[in-house]
């Protein structure tokens, strides 16, 4: 049994999957921006135990809403008895000549027409006036109520991997410990989790107390990551979009948090399903974009600016990581990315530019051995302290968030 499989058991309360209620859903569910049934786009429907596994053809004009499809169902099937929802997309043409869009009434043939379904939900049903249609916009970031133990969480993300984004995040939260916050580590990279390695608990896994996990203790912070358990370090996370976000939620949700000031979150390169997941779930108070200066990294840096923008996540700056490297034989300076890559992003998007760190032996070597520069005391220390005060500057000029001491997790 897989690590996932056990902790589904020991965190989710026993439930019936009720196929009656699946159904219902399925058909009482109305396409987003129109007056279409998702009950005439099922081509298959198949239950395999708490997973449900659903086909459905789409138009291309209807792509901006797939996601609210998604989530839409999550939520609803999730009473159900459904802990896993895998959406297909099957795409169709443009509607027929003469037709609106999105107002399609008779199911598109499927392109594979061998899958029967498991469940037929093609049978029109009158819609029960005491079971209104599921029909809701996507959620926003500012309809996320704050955590009632976290103060505030910080997005350390970029366009690409390789750039020094898990280092910067662990030096990050360090030196806004020792600046007197207290400040917590989630690792949210579910495919590459380098942060135990960084902290120096790499193969430690965390208590589980009340059905929650019991973060780990790093240098005083509470960390918890997906590499704390997954065993080996040479196990790899094979998981689609779906699975991985539900793991970040479940590290998120369902930790014992103690009151933190600050809680730093360790990104995924790229703009995909995590990113969307947060920005939707968990509040978050603002983002910090590490880069290098070349122009690769530059292009992959403005796409997650953009990103953080469309979903309404304040950019608090920008990082330049390898921005420059001294020789230690005869101290010739040379810059190996090229240069002004930082000031272009700053200048571009009106953000800070919060510092520059050197591509230096010593912040890689102590990063590797689990004792960060800001532990360590390099050269670099003084760097990230003075960006840890830059920090802070831009989240006191951001409004507090209403906190929902309600919220049980």
């Amino acid at each position: 049994m897989s690590w996932l499989s056990s902790l589904k058991s020991v965190f989710s309360p026993a439930q019936e999957v009720k196929e009656d209620d699946i159904q219902t859903v399925l058909q009482n569910y109305v396409l987003p921006n129109s007056s279409n049934a998702l009950k005439d786009r099922i081509s298959q429907v198949n239950v395999e135990g708490r997973v449900l596994q659903l086909t459905i053809n789409t138009y291309p004009e209807e792509k901006d809403y797939l996601q609210q499809i998604h989530d839409d169902l999550v939520d609803a099937l999730e009473k159900c008895g459904i802990q896993e929802l895998n959406l297909h997309i099957i795409q169709q043409k443009h509607a027929a000549h003469g037709e609106a869009e999105h107002s399609c009434s008779s199911k598109p043939k499927a392109e594979n027409s061998n899958l029967p379904p498991v469940m037929d939900a093609s049978p029109k049903a009158e819609v029960d006036p005491n079971n209104p249609p599921i029909q809701k916009a996507a959620p926003q970031q500012r309809d996320v109520a704050a955590h009632p133990r976290i103060q505030n969480v910080i997005l350390v993300s970029s366009g690409k991997g390789g750039v020094g984004k898990s280092t910067t995040t662990v030096n990050l939260a360090l030196a806004l410990q020792k600046l007197g916050l207290k400040v917590g580590v989630l690792d949210a990279d579910i495919y590459g989790p380098s942060i135990p390695t960084m902290l120096g608990n790499a193969g430690r896994t965390p208590l589980i107390e009340n059905e929650n996990f019991v973060p780990i203790d790093a240098y005083g912070m509470a960390v918890l990551s997906i590499g704390h358990l997954i065993g080996a370090h040479n196990t790899p996370v094979a998981w689609r979009g779906p699975k991985a976000t539900g793991a970040l939620m479940q590290l998120f949700n369902q930790t014992l948090w103690p009151d933190l000031d600050v809680l730093v979150i360790d990104m995924p390169p790229g703009t995909g399903d995590i990113q969307l997941t947060l920005a939707q779930r968990i509040p978050v108070t603002g983002a910090v974009i590490v880069t290098t200066p070349q122009n690769v990294a530059l292009m992959d840096a403005t796409k997650g600016i953009e990103l953080f923008n469309k979903v309404n996540i304040p950019v608090l700056g920008v990082i330049e990581n390898m921005s420059t490297h001294i020789c230690s034989n005869c101290g010739h300076e040379e810059q190996i990315f090229g240069t002004g890559g930082g000031d272009q992003l700053s200048e571009q998007y009106k953000i800070p530019l919060l510092g520059r760190l050197p591509l230096n032996v010593q912040i890689r070597q102590n990063a590797d051995n689990g004792k960060p520069s800001v532990v360590a005391q390099d050269e670099a220390a003084d760097s990230y302290m003075n960006i840890a005060q830059a920090v802070m500057v831009q989240m006191d000029k951001l409004p507090k968030r209403q906190r929902d001491d309600k919220r049980i997790f």
